[in-house]
């Protein structure tokens, strides 16, 4: 039987509770889970891409995941990877138009794309990885929005500032 392997794309600046939530998630339908961390999205990111694909792959260790950064499009990924699966995390309403539309944008490109929508559980719907760095920024305490790993990097972070 073959693996089913889905990429979860995201820029994960950085990555918290709600994305390992959906991780959870997607590793209870998929054999495996592929965290592709975006290199040069429209963001100006807090952390580079290998800063956040080491924190990933601390915060998951011992899950069923591979932890890449990638750059482009995301259909020319899948394909690199040989999968057309993509996961993407909703947390209320507000995320789905424009997750939809990525969706939608993908399925043109590349017709045999996939995109499996999760829900995260009702404790993170309010979090997101701004909110996250914006409550880091002011000195607030964030252990219960992130993974210990993260808030260490993001206290290290703002002490520079």
């Amino acid at each position: 039987m073959k693996e089913r392997i889905a990429v979860y794309p995201g820029s994960f600046d950085p990555i918290t509770n709600g994305h390992l939530d959906v991780i959870g998630r997607a590793l209870k339908i998929f054999d495996k889970l592929v965290i592709a961390v975006l290199e040069n999205g429209n963001k100006e990111c807090l952390f580079s891409s290998k800063e956040r694909a080491d924190m990933i792959k601390d915060a998951t260790k011992g899950m069923r995941v591979e932890v890449e950064s990638f750059s482009g499009l995301l259909v020319d990924y899948l394909r690199k990877k040989k999968t057309s699966l993509v996961v993407r995390g909703l947390r209320a309403v507000s995320d789905f138009d424009h997750e939809f539309q990525m969706a939608i944008a993908n399925k043109k490109l590349e017709p045999e794309t996939e995109t499996i929508f999760i829900l995260t559980d009702k404790e993170y719907f309010y979090l997101s990885s701004t909110t996250v760095k914006e409550l880091a920024r002011n000195k607030a305490d964030v252990k219960d929005f992130v993974p210990k790993n993260v808030q260490a990097a993001l206290e290290k972070k703002f002490s520079r500032l």
